[in-house]
């Protein structure tokens, strides 16, 4: 997280037991709020899967009480989707009732089951048919520069006054020190780039952080000859592929027309909680385990 430091108040937390570290809470500070963190996608508290419910119990417990001691009121707290985790993960979702923390968000991600996919729809058969037809190539490249550059900055900028996430900078540095995690693929006409996608992969889950193509996506056919690619020749071993939300404002509008998209691959929808919680509330932990 250290590349984007200057952004963020850092009140990360790391947890130990008779001085072996079990636990960690990537967090940032703003006044008398810990965030888990602003500047990650996914985060939550982290641990391993050997730890039982009264551990977590316990961490959670001690985390509550460490920061309210020190004067901070309120932990907000993104839980990781299940889908990530190796393993059932649902404690934290639990400690979220017996704390009654507020639910204030939900995310809507559409994610594809690889191990148990759908036929896709006539519309996304037709799409990629299209871009075979069109000529239309895909290939892994290691560099950024033309698809943040000509496509993807000029895109968010234009529909959605915003910028990447990332800049070209920050994913280009984060590529060398993840370069089997974190992948570029365009999508070429007559050597000409008209769409991408940029994939952070992990060992179950590959996430398309970033899709953009150019005003001629539709015509021909790019963004769905490449996730067709995708899906069916170089993640077809994942467990699953995240498309990743749909949602505006603080997932309680969606954009339908970009899940009806996604949902043409055989995407179904699963959460992302955010929770905000009383740091006071460690109370209510005391008389859990009977």
């Amino acid at each position: 997280m250290d590349y984007h430091s200057d952004r963020f108040n850092d009140a990360s937390l790391m947890i130990y037991k008779n001085e072996k570290l079990i636990a960690l809470l990537p967090a940032n500070r703003v006044d008398t709020t810990i965030y888990s963190h602003q500047g990650l996608t996914y985060g939550g508290l982290i641990f391993g899967e050997k730890l039982k419910f009264r551990d977590v119990l316990k961490i959670f417990k001690a985390v509550l009480k460490y920061l309210s001691d020190n004067g901070i009121e309120t932990l907000e707290l993104k839980q990781l989707p299940s889908f990530y985790a190796r393993c059932p993960n649902d404690e934290l979702l639990y400690l979220m009732f017996l704390t009654e923390a507020q639910l204030f968000r939900r995310d809507a991600l559409s994610v594809l089951n690889l191990k148990h996919r759908p036929k896709f729809s006539k519309d996304r058969i037709e799409g990629n048919k299209r871009g075979i037809k069109n000529g239309l190539i895909v290939k892994e490249v290691d560099h950024f520069d033309a698809f943040w550059n000509t496509i993807l900055t000029i895109n968010l900028e234009e529909k959605h006054q915003i910028k990447p996430v990332h800049s070209l900078e920050e994913i280009t540095m984060l590529k060398r020190k993840f370069p089997k995690h974190i992948r570029q693929f365009n999508v070429y006409k007559d050597d000409v780039l008209v769409a991408g996608t940029t994939i952070f992969e992990t060992e179950f889950v590959a996430h398309s952080q970033y899709i953009s193509g150019n005003k001629d996506k539709n015509i021909l056919g790019s963004l769905d000859v490449l996730h067709t690619y995708l899906i069916e020749n170089v993640f077809h071993n994942k467990a699953y592929f995240d498309f990743g939300i749909s949602n505006e404002n603080n997932g309680k509008q969606i954009n339908e027309g970009l899940q009806y998209w996604k949902e043409g691959f055989g995407s179904r929808t699963m959460i992302q909680d955010f929770y905000r919680i009383p740091t006071e509330n460690h109370k209510l932990l005391k008389n859990v385990m009977i």
